[in-house]
Parts: C-alpha cells; structure tokens; sequence
C-alpha cells in the first residue's frame, strides 16, 4: 500500500513523467519548438528541486523501488546530464527540417527509465527501467534519418541492444530458478541459504554481459564508436553519459550487496575486463579521425577505470566510483557540448571529422578553450576534474593492493594522453584553404553555450578546490543499503 512517504519519494519521477505527458499533449495541440523546450527544461528543475526534499525525507523503500542515498546520486547525475543534453537540443534542432518537439519526449522518457533502473530493487523494475531508457535512445539516435549514419546509428543499437536484453533476461530467469524470489535483497537471501551454484553464477555471468554491452566494456564494445559517429550530437551525448550512469549505479548496486559476485575468481575476471576495457579503448583511440568516434573509444576506457571500483567493492569503493562519475561527466558534456554547438543549427551530418576543427582557436577562441580544457580532464592532467577522478581510482587500487589494474590504469592514461594531446594541437593549427565547420555567430548567447562554457568553470573549479563536492560525496554514499 502506497503511504504519503511512498509519494514524496516517487515525487522526481512523477515530475519527469508528467512533463513528459504534458509535452506530448502540447504537441497534439500545437507544436512550438521553443515552448517544448522550454518545458521540458522546467520540469527537470522541478525534478532536481524535488530530490533535496526526497533526500531530507530520509530512506524511502518500496517493494520494487528504494529510495536510498545511492538512489540519490544516480538520480542527480540522470537530470542533471539530461538537463544539459535537452539544453544543447534546442540550439541543434533550430536548423532540423523536420518535426523538433518529439526529441525531448524521447528523451524525458528516457530520463524516466533512467530514475527507475537506479532505485531497482526488484527485477521487474531493472528490466524495466532498462527497457524505458533504451527504447527512447533508438528514436533520438536515428532522429535525423535523412542522413543515413543516423538511421544505421539507431539500427545497430537496435538490435545489438535486443540481443544484450536476452542474456540479461536469461541470467535473471537462471536466478529466479535458484532462488524463487524476483525482488533483490530476497534473492541473494534465497541463493546464501541454498549455496548457489553454477546455475547462480552462470545467471550473475549472464545478467553481467547484459549490463556489460549498455556500458561498452570489451568485448561488448564493438557498437560505441559506430552508434556514438551516426547518433544526432545531442542523443550521443544522453547516450554517452545520463544512460551510462544509470546503469553503472545500478550494477554498482547488485555487486556491493550479492554474495555471487564476491567470489575471488568472479573479482578475477571483472579485473581482467577492467584491463582489458581500459587498454583496448585507448589502443583503438589512437587511431582515429573522427572527435566522435575517437570520444566513444575514450568512454570505453573510461568505464574501464570505472570497473576498479566494482573489482575492489569495498571501503571508498563507492565514493570513488561517484567521484569519478561526477567528473566523467562533466567532461564528456562539455566535449560533446562543443560538437553539438559546432553541428548547430541541424546543417546534415555532425561536426566530427578532425579537419572540422582544425583552426577552431582563430574562429572561435571560447570553444577551443572549452574542448581543450574538457580534453585535458579526460586526460587527468592536474587541476582539472578528471584528475581528481583518476586519483581517486589510483588509490582505491594502491589500497586494494590492486597493482595490475593501477598499471593498467597508468598505462592506460600514457596512451591517452598522446591521442588527446593530438586533437588539441589540430584546435590551434591552421592550413591554408581548408575550411572548418563553425558555430553560429550568437552561440555566447544561446543557452547551449552558457551550459557548455559553465561545465568548463566547473571543470576546473572541481580540479582546483574538489573539497566541497568531495564532502558532499562522502555523505551522500556513507549508508549504502
């Protein structure tokens, strides 16, 4: 029976999904791209605002969702990256030839499948908070079908996502066969008492390769690049991060608190995919010309990195995977801000061979600044957010007595290093008769650019003075249920 403490804390995502109604009514009545917009961006304010409220309220659980303080932040990081995405959307689709409004309905729902997947406790509700954020992203990512990387972008992740569904679903039914309950915390109880077994193992292994091909760890990472070049640069960008972390929360989740997955050999394996993730993502990275296949590369072996957390699973480990979620972020908004911003208004295929940037700093000196800073963070160059994030990582494995995987890590970072230093030369290099894409000329003005150059102080100022958000991380993953 649903109490008024149960509505209080479904408060964000009943936000989200009214807004979503109330856009899709408004499009029934009368299209305005600007008004839809505008909307959109409001209820997902309303939406934020409602979370301190939620968080002040205490632990809420019902019986398919908990509203915990890990709940808390995976909810934050959904809207806030949604928010910045619909933002970014507005400027992107003001060239579109056709209809604009749908995109944020898309979107919404996935932000709603997204707060859902992260408070799971329950099967159903994994599946379909899974489900609700997947569905939308094959629409946003083949959204600009004229152009056919755009079409085969929402077609690729189609399928290959329904084939990744599969093994999740079959690993939660070899769960259910071992234990008879749906719900999480039963079913780990069901499987303690009973002893597990391989048919338990084998649903874990399963349910791993499911989640594993939502984060583009090797070797389910073959989709990132091609998806992440053809997708429209707003749905990459959702794609890249609002989705990504849904997911790493809610796996996050499943292996702090399930006995199978505490098995020395199965921390065996995930590390050896950590190592791999994070070395063939940089290897494959080196090679490109393309920003926005190059950037799906550096996301694989950022989630690489990511992984040491769920390896170790233990003292700051969920601390340190929030940290470095938090900076990842921001950086990869701000990168993918820059190319949507460079692809606006909708002129055709995105901005992202490296020849479109070549020179950018004489065009527009803001926007180089900006891709140059995020670059840097990626790279975990000192004062900025992404070295906060690496250090964090770095430690959690020095203190795991982890020395593989932190050689990983630094040799994954040497490498990186080199293919992120190359795209900031090509910003201030200038050839002769070669012409770049470039940004509209009131792009300052727009609320796209006052986002992508507000991630960029943000950036820095994490990389300078973390203190506060290190503090507000602490608490807000001390109690993790």
């Amino acid at each position: 029976m649903l109490t008024s403490a149960h509505m209080m804390a479904l408060t964000p995502v009943i936000l989200v999904c009214a807004t979503a109604v109330t856009v899709m009514l408004g499009i029934a009545w009368r299209r305005q791209h600007a008004a839809t917009a505008l909307v959109s961006i409001l209820g997902l304010n309303l939406a934020l605002v409602s979370l301190y409220l939620v968080y002040s309220a205490g632990d809420v659980s019902t019986p398919l969702l908990v509203f915990d303080r890990l709940s808390m932040l995976g909810m934050v990081l959904v809207l806030a990256s949604t928010l910045a995405c619909l933002t970014m959307s507005h400027a992107y689709l003001e060239g579109y030839p056709g209809r604009k409004e749908e995109f944020y309905l898309l979107m919404l729902c996935a932000a709603a499948g997204g707060m859902v997947l992260v408070a799971s406790q329950h099967l159903a509700t994994l599946f379909f908070g899974l489900e609700l954020l997947s569905m939308p992203l094959y629409g946003m990512l083949a959204y600009t079908y004229r152009d056919k990387r755009s079409l085969e972008s929402g077609i690729k992740y189609l399928v290959l996502s329904a084939a990744a569904t599969a093994f999740l679903l079959f690993g939660m039914a070899l769960l259910y066969s071992q234990s008879g309950r749906l719900d999480i915390a039963g079913l780990l109880a069901g499987l303690e008492s009973s002893g597990g077994g391989a048919w338990a193992l084998a649903g874990a292994g399963l349910m791993l390769v499911g989640l594993g091909f939502k984060l583009s760890i090797v070797p389910f990472h073959l989709w990132t690049p091609d998806v992440y070049q053809g997708g429209p640069g707003p749905a990459a960008t959702f794609l890249a991060t609002a989705s990504k972390a849904a997911v790493f929360i809610v796996l996050l989740r499943i292996v702090m608190v399930a006995p199978a997955f505490h098995v020395e050999w199965l921390h065996t394996v995930l590390g050896g995919l950590a190592l791999l993730t994070m070395i063939v993502g940089n290897l494959l990275a080196l090679i490109q010309t393309n920003l926005k296949r190059l950037l799906g590369y550096s996301s694989i072996a950022h989630f690489g990195y990511l992984l040491v957390a769920l390896v170790v699973a233990d003292g700051l480990a969920v601390e340190t995977a929030g940290i470095y979620l938090i900076t990842y972020l921001m950086t990869t908004l701000g990168a993918f801000g820059v190319v949507t911003l460079l692809s606006s208004p909708y002129s055709g295929e995105d901005a992202s061979a490296l020849h479109h940037y070549r020179g950018l700093f004489w065009r527009r000196p803001y926007l180089a600044a900006v891709l140059t800073v995020c670059l840097l963070s990626l790279a975990g160059i000192p004062f900025t957010a992404g070295f906060i994030g690496k250090f964090y990582i770095v430690a959690l494995g020095v203190e795991a007595g982890r020395w593989w995987l932190v050689g990983g890590i630094i040799a994954g970072s040497v490498i990186g290093l080199y293919y992120y230093l190359r795209v900031m030369v090509t910003l201030y290099l200038v050839e002769p008769g070669m012409r770049g894409r470039d940004a509209p000329d009131n792009w300052g003005m727009k609320a796209g650019g006052v986002v992508v150059l507000g991630l960029a102080l943000l950036v820095i100022a994490f990389g300078v003075y973390p203190t506060p958000v290190i503090d507000w991380m602490s608490v807000l993953t001390s109690p993790v249920h």
